[in-house]
């Protein structure tokens, strides 16, 4: 599918569903119930667009990994909505590639990703532009960055995004703001290891949903938050990879958000239900709209306010 054809709507809006963590291995009562979650939540929403941000299947524990694959996604089809992914650490651990799943995104009816420029670090590092409701011009961008997996150079810690990443993002949004008269444009980023920054977001900011397990970023800090400051167009970024945290924040003007842990296949919390974050843009607007659906059908717009330690001090001083 063209990625040029997506548009926003009449209305002005524009909205995303990041599904998150599926966990698929080989079609268990676990991931039936997946596929029911995200059908419900596709019939309750309507949106134009779906992301899965990484772990969409757990290849070492499935036995065809590229079939458990097109299962996990089939609901994108069957909807006929367009869909784009990025992978996490899960996804290609054994039996299949990035780049093979990546093959599986191109030859699907409407899959948006593709593997990205040779040199840069990972498969899938790409951009969706978002076109105007009234005229053929980009309004909005989504960027996708592969966040890797295990580090090859230092057993258990997780990747960072490479410098060879960065640079192409700065590429891309220069050219997006040169095409719109030196404006950059309200724009998206999408990955599954969160940034270092979301530690440091919740340790000193206030902070809105739940963190149960800490932050699983890497240790190392390549500095993509830095230029996203630096480029002045990315709002906010969307993450999954653990589990039981929901939680998003406002670290200097960026929001940081967590999805919501879509998969019955993966770790979870008794009580902590399975959902999805939905994404609204807005048309000529710098801003966006997030909520949560949960399991039980409820739409969660607003979740409990968590405040540091200094701040909470702070307040009763």
């Amino acid at each position: 599918m063209d990625k040029d054809r997506l548009k926003f709507r009449e209305d002005g809006t524009f909205t995303i569903v990041q599904f998150t963590d599926l966990h698929w291995k080989n079609g268990e009562i676990e991931d039936l119930h997946t596929y029911a979650l995200m059908k419900q939540i596709l019939e309750q929403e309507a949106p134009d667009l779906i992301i899965f941000t990484g772990d969409i299947i757990h290849s070492e524990k499935s036995y065809h990994p590229k079939e458990a694959f097109l299962e996990a996604v089939k609901v994108a089809e069957q909807f006929q909505l367009p869909w784009a992914a990025v992978f996490g650490n899960h996804d290609a651990e054994d039996g299949v590639t990035r780049k093979e799943l990546m093959q599986l995104v191109a030859e699907s009816e409407y899959g948006l990703s593709d593997a990205g420029m040779d040199g840069i670090k990972g498969v899938g590092n790409y951009a969706i532009p978002v076109q105007s409701s009234k005229h053929n011009k980009t309004e909005a961008v989504l960027y996708c960055f592969d966040s890797g997996s295990n580090s090859l150079e230092e057993a258990e810690v997780y990747e960072w995004i490479d410098p060879t990443q960065v640079n192409w993002y700065i590429k891309q949004s220069t050219a997006f703001t040169h095409h719109n008269n030196g404006s950059p444009l309200p724009s998206l980023a999408f990955f599954h290891i969160p940034l270092p920054e979301y530690q440091e977001m919740w340790n000193y900011q206030p902070c809105y949903g739940h963190n149960y397990e800490g932050v699983g970023c890497s240790l190392i800090n390549s500095g993509l938050f830095s230029v996203f400051l630096k480029m002045k167009d990315v709002m906010g970024t969307f993450v999954g990879h653990d589990h039981v945290n929901d939680y998003w924040g406002d670290y200097h003007g960026i929001r940081l958000c967590y999805g919501k842990a879509t998969g019955f296949n993966g770790y979870g919390k008794e009580g902590f239900q399975r959902g999805a974050r939905l994404i609204q843009l807005q048309e000529n607007a710098k801003s966006f709209d997030t909520w949560l659906r949960l399991e039980d059908g409820s739409k969660l717009v607003h979740q409990p306010e968590h405040l540091p330690l200094d701040i909470r001090g702070r307040a009763h001083e």
